[in-house]
């Protein structure tokens, strides 16, 4: 008996085809659970113009997932400083619940004057970004010290670009940054009582040795026979170096502790540092300082002054000044120290001081004794053009009404 091929095919065509079609349902399934899961983050779907890629809404899942387990705040702000998205670590710095935190003005964290210093960068955050040291207040009434970054985020619908930031807690690096400063007072604090003892020692000891032989010497070439002209030449020659040691020795001894800043002041001082370096160096040097009823207190006069000696002796070395301006003025409860020269200047933002591990701690040193102070220094330079060194220390309240 005949078999008919044709008939055979048309019972296997069926189960063929359905067999076909569990694999491919299996594999839909198997799609739509992980767009369900979150494990896809696009599809693309074929059509008469070509292939087309959707981004779903799981593709932010990893993300999520990810800026809730930083132990950083982070934002999204609208234009106008609310907050559109806010994630746990950020409620926990502001102690407020995340609902309350989410639509609120973003400016409530924050003190009037640092929101207006944040303000105009957050207008003018470009794609590098920028950052920001400010307190955030928290809803308990407490303050907490941090670092935002800015940095706006793509438009995705929205008529102006929102904002995003990552907000980092400062406590530590503030406390860290406390207890070094504290610790390089204390190694300033002995560095000048080792100088004044230095001082003391140069002062009462060697010069006076050193006189003992200067008078010696002239003596020497005064009893020498001026029939002995060559060893009458040598004895005036002898003399005239011990006279210059002297005084080398003398100057190195004021400038490890003067004593006419302990008696007479700071603004004694200021002349006689400043007449002592234009003698020496024939560099021009004016000195314009405010009247002081009251003597400012210790530490803030030691501070400038020494500001001041490195100041020239950075002109000395470096600048190729002609002329240095000193000005010591008194705007509200500050006092302030001006230093001009018209040297070759240098950038600030590439000086040794801003790079470990080359130097420039001469700079450093006078910032570290303005902060510690209370005070700022700022150091506006521009090559061949000279520089200007300004210090503003506040003062305390029994010193600016009596003065």
């Amino acid at each position: 008996m005949k078999t008919d091929p044709n008939k055979n095919f048309s019972r296997l065509a069926p189960s063929r085809e359905l067999a076909e079609l569990r694999v491919r349902l299996a594999e839909k399934e198997q799609t739509l659970r992980a767009i369900r899961s979150g494990e896809v983050d696009s599809v693309v779907v074929a059509g008469k113009q070509g292939p087309q890629v959707f981004t779903l809404e799981g593709a932010e899942h990893a993300y999520r997932v990810l800026i809730e387990s930083m132990n950083e705040g982070a934002l999204t702000l609208t234009a106008d400083k609310t907050i559109l998205y806010a994630n746990q670590c950020f409620a926990r710095m502001v102690k407020c619940p995340l609902e309350q935190v989410m639509g609120s003005s973003f400016p409530r964290f924050l003190s009037a004057e640092d929101r207006a210093t944040l303000k105009p960068l957050m207008k003018r955050a470009d794609k590098s970004g920028s950052k920001i040291q400010v307190r955030l207040n928290a809803g308990d009434g407490s303050q907490m010290p941090v670092q935002i970054s800015i940095r706006p985020l793509a438009r995705n619908g929205f008529k102006s670009a929102p904002i995003g930031l990552v907000v980092t807690d400062m406590t530590a690096a503030r406390r860290s940054e406390e207890i070094l400063r504290d610790l390089t007072q204390r190694v300033v604090q002995v560095q000048e009582a080792e100088r004044g003892r230095v001082a003391v020692e140069l002062h009462d000891t060697i010069t006076q040795m050193l006189c003992a032989v200067l008078v010696r010497s002239q003596t020497l070439a005064d009893k020498l026979p001026a029939r002995n002209k060559a060893a009458k030449r040598e004895a005036i020659k002898l003399h005239e170096i011990i006279g210059k040691t002297v005084e080398e020795v003398e100057r190195i001894s004021r400038n490890l502790r003067p004593s006419v800043l302990d008696h007479l002041g700071l603004v004694a001082a200021l002349h006689d540092t400043s007449t002592e370096f234009a003698n020496r160096t024939g560099v021009s040097v004016k000195v314009g300082c405010v009247k002081l009823i009251v003597r400012l207190p210790a530490d803030t006069e030691l501070a400038l002054y020494r500001i001041l000696q490195e100041t020239l002796k950075n002109v000395e070395k470096h600048a190729r000044a002609s002329h240095v301006t000193v000005h010591l003025t008194k705007p509200g409860d500050f006092v302030q120290l001006t230093i001009n020269d018209d040297g070759m200047g240098f950038d600030p933002d590439h000086h040794p001081a801003r790079q470990k591990g080359k130097g420039g701690f001469g700079l450093l040193g006078m910032r570290e004794r303005a902060t510690y102070l209370g005070g700022v220094l700022k150091v506006k330079s521009v090559r061949r053009s000279g520089t200007e060194i300004e210090i503003r220390i506040p003062l305390p309240s029994s010193v600016t009404s009596a003065n």
